[in-house]
């Protein structure tokens, strides 16, 4: 097995953890009312805008998600969270260290012996969750899992369901897939983008993301037969009927969208192998972006 494959198999186990790590940094994570900046690169960037989106509509505090070379040093937040798993991208610890001494920070981390532990005033160790392949699976969704337990969102059942998707048979008509577009409103959009970011990764796939209700204003021109329409989340706006008249299959299962971006994990790591491409050293990517001086 590769090693995305097995750390695919590892989400369930890993969230249950998260609720403890959720527990033990109750603390350090952002608190009701507080006005709050979530910010990572890549995966990271998606899964801070998924919990951005979920602590603000909740009611608990204007939060805001970026990517880390876009934040912007003016705005005044109560907090900073820092997503990343190596400990060592550039442009987030680039923005800790600006922000040290001006506003709280706290980082979560999966390798606390990085340069991330002097960048942040406090860590989170989710070490538990830390991968060997370079495509992110487990570390990005249970850094998700933490930070929902930490708006007090149950999250056992979420576990429970991933490990139900584990075994589920994955149509041929998705490995074949010529294209894929993935859809989500709220704050499930976030996890579309991490989903057409995974097929890109792993698979070198044509994978495109948009808020739902944006499909219609253009990107459906290119839905057809052989390609998929992913929605996360239910469809609430006819977008099945809009799509069945291209051809193109329309895929959308009633659990919470996190645990369905496991069945997206696990398309990307067969997509790869049936094209005969290493989803564990994909084409042109690292674990971790460090730039030169």
């Amino acid at each position: 097995m590769s090693f995305i494959g097995e750390e695919i198999a590892r989400q369930p186990a890993a969230w249950r953890k998260a609720a403890s790590a959720a527990t033990a940094a109750s603390t350090l994570l952002p608190a009701p009312g507080e006005r709050v900046a979530v910010i990572g690169c890549g995966t990271s960037w998606f899964m801070a805008e998924a919990y951005a989106t979920l602590r603000e509509t909740r009611g608990l505090g204007e939060t805001d998600a970026f990517a880390a070379s876009e934040f912007p040093h003016g705005r005044d937040y109560d907090r900073i969270v820092a997503i990343s798993r190596s400990g060592t991208t550039t442009e987030v610890l680039d923005l800790l260290t600006r922000q040290r001494g001006r506003r709280p920070t706290v980082a979560l981390t999966a390798d606390t012996t990085t340069p991330i532990t002097e960048a942040a005033d406090h860590v989170v160790d989710l070490g538990f969750a830390d991968e060997r392949s370079v495509v992110q699976t487990v570390f990005a969704t249970t850094a998700l899992t933490v930070l929902r337990a930490g708006l007090g969102e149950p999250v056992a059942a979420l576990a429970d369901a991933a490990e139900a998707v584990l075994d589920e048979p994955l149509p041929d008509a998705w490995v074949t897939a010529e294209q894929i577009t993935f859809l989500a409103r709220g704050w499930a959009h976030g996890i579309a983008r991490e989903a057409a970011l995974k097929m890109r990764e792993a698979t070198q796939g044509w994978t495109e993301s948009y808020p739902s209700m944006e499909y219609r204003h253009g990107p459906i021109a290119i839905a057809a037969p052989g390609r998929l329409v992913w929605h996360f989340g239910p469809d609430a706006d006819g977008l099945r009927e809009s799509v069945a008249p291209t051809g193109a299959l329309f895929v959308q299962y009633p659990e919470d969208p996190q645990v369905d971006l496991v069945r997206v994990h696990r398309l990307a790591a067969e997509t790869a192998a049936r094209k005969g491409l290493d989803p564990d050293r994909p084409r042109a990517l690292t674990r971790s972006v460090v730039l030169g001086s």
